[in-house]
């Protein structure tokens, strides 16, 4: 897969404007190659997706972006972010938690996440301790900030719910859903009580009708199936995740556990660019070796979670922080580890931080198809494993418009090679 040898213009700006005005209006993206290989028009309108047809096939109206040389995409989502921390790998010291920096942080977090392709994101933000409520304030201002961007809904996560120390986290989360947290999270592992701290969040979360998102190592068996029992049929749903101690068990009782989760329905979050620090007690290494897990030792078993009929999304973790100072939160990373370890096939990997990332977050799906919300996503290349590969120049769109543009130009200095194969050769200056 070639990029352009000439510096261009961008796509939006072929003909009528550059897409990111009022988010009324006619966009039409023309030429673009779909997953299956077919080429079409797709014109958006009102946020949705109104036509689409064969190339050439619309009539022209509003403004029209070429994406020739790009495969058309539903855009992916991020179940599995930290904004509030993220971005502070490089502090010289502890990073500070002023409502100010945590605001800047999370809004700078969710705006790389966006250039990426994540048009909506799940963000876990902790509550109580020394700063109370004042990150989740920060993070839901950001939040509205970014409104007509990105779609960011805040996941409360409180340290201790059982025993005299959970009394005051357990106010403190219901203050939390008062404020805006939609979804109630936490980490169980970390609780004195881990059944006593997840029968408490489903009791809160079935009180304020709010999803549930746990931070689990997974490496207890019959600890994962009472989680399952104890959550199957809430509404509107129990994720957990990054369950990379499931990897570690032996094959058969990995696969009677998720066959739980999969009766339950519970949704795993795996995370293949690595943890992050809610579950800093646990999964820091390898079992007997003593030496630091890496994303690809301490993975979920994608493939045995869905034989079971468990539904995977796949999501980034940290981002920059100090539990991965490398940490990119890119969607596409995570499926192109997801395909590139043999987890999943590209098209599957890709579903994962797409249709299952979305239905997560309970967004609707989206499909390249009239009537589907316009929430797509355009990287050069032709084929979904090319741009796995080599995803480098793309085009988000949210609610009908374009967001986010990132360009890319690979070219090369003259030789007989570059010139035989047609290879794209440095501008001359």
């Amino acid at each position: 897969m070639s990029e352009s040898s000439q510096p261009q213009p961008g796509p939006e700006k072929a003909s009528g404007g550059d897409g990111t005005g009022a988010a009324a209006g006619t966009l039409v993206l023309c030429d673009a190659r779909l997953a299956d290989g077919r080429v079409v028009d797709v014109r958006l309108s009102g946020g949705r997706i109104e036509a689409v047809g064969t190339a050439g096939s619309l009539a022209p109206q509003g403004t029209r972006i070429d994406l020739g040389g790009y495969l058309l995409l539903p855009a992916p989502a991020e179940p599995h972010a930290h904004c509030d921390t993220a971005l502070t790998a490089d502090a010289a010291g502890p990073a500070t938690d002023t409502l100010e920096d945590v605001q800047r942080r999370t809004t700078e977090a969710a705006l790389l996440q966006l250039g990426h392709g994540a048009t909506a994101l799940r963000t876990h933000v902790r509550v109580g301790d020394v700063q109370a409520l004042q990150s989740l304030e920060a993070v839901l201002q950001a939040g509205r900030s970014l409104r007509g961007l990105a779609e960011m809904t805040a996941v409360a996560v409180p340290r201790m719910l059982t025993g005299a120390a959970g009394a005051d986290g357990l106010a403190m989360l219901r203050d939390a859903v008062k404020m805006g947290a939609t979804v109630i999270g936490g980490c169980p592992d970390l609780d004195p009580d881990p059944a006593g701290y997840v029968e408490a969040v489903l009791e809160v979360a079935a009180e304020h009708g709010c999803a549930v998102d746990l931070h689990t190592d997974g490496d207890d068996p019959a600890r994962l199936a009472r989680f399952a029992a104890m959550a199957g049929g809430l509404r509107p749903g129990v994720a957990i995740g990054p369950c990379a101690g499931l990897s570690a068990l032996p094959p058969e009782v990995a696969a009677r556990t998720a066959e739980h989760l999969a009766a339950a329905g519970v949704t795993v979050v795996c995370l293949p660019q690595g943890g992050c620090a809610a579950l800093e007690r646990r999964g820091g290494t390898l079992p007997g070796s003593g030496r630091a897990a890496g994303p690809a030792a301490r993975q979920a078993p994608v493939r045995l979670l869905r034989a079971a009929g468990v539904r995977v999304a796949a999501g980034s973790g940290a981002l920059r922080d100090a539990a991965n100072p490398v940490g990119r939160g890119d969607p596409l990373e995570a499926a192109y580890l997801l395909a590139s370890l043999g987890e999943a096939s590209p098209g599957a990997a890709y579903e994962m931080v797409g249709t299952a990332a979305r239905a997560t977050l309970g967004l609707p799906e989206v499909r390249v198809e009239a009537g589907f919300p316009a929430e797509l996503l355009a990287v050069r290349g032709d084929s979904l494993a090319g741009v796995l590969s080599l995803a480098y120049s793309r085009i988000v769109v949210h609610k009908g418009r374009v967001v986010a543009r990132t360009s890319a130009v690979r070219e090369y200095c003259d030789s007989a090679a570059v010139v035989a194969l047609e290879l794209p050769r440095q501008s001359q200056r």
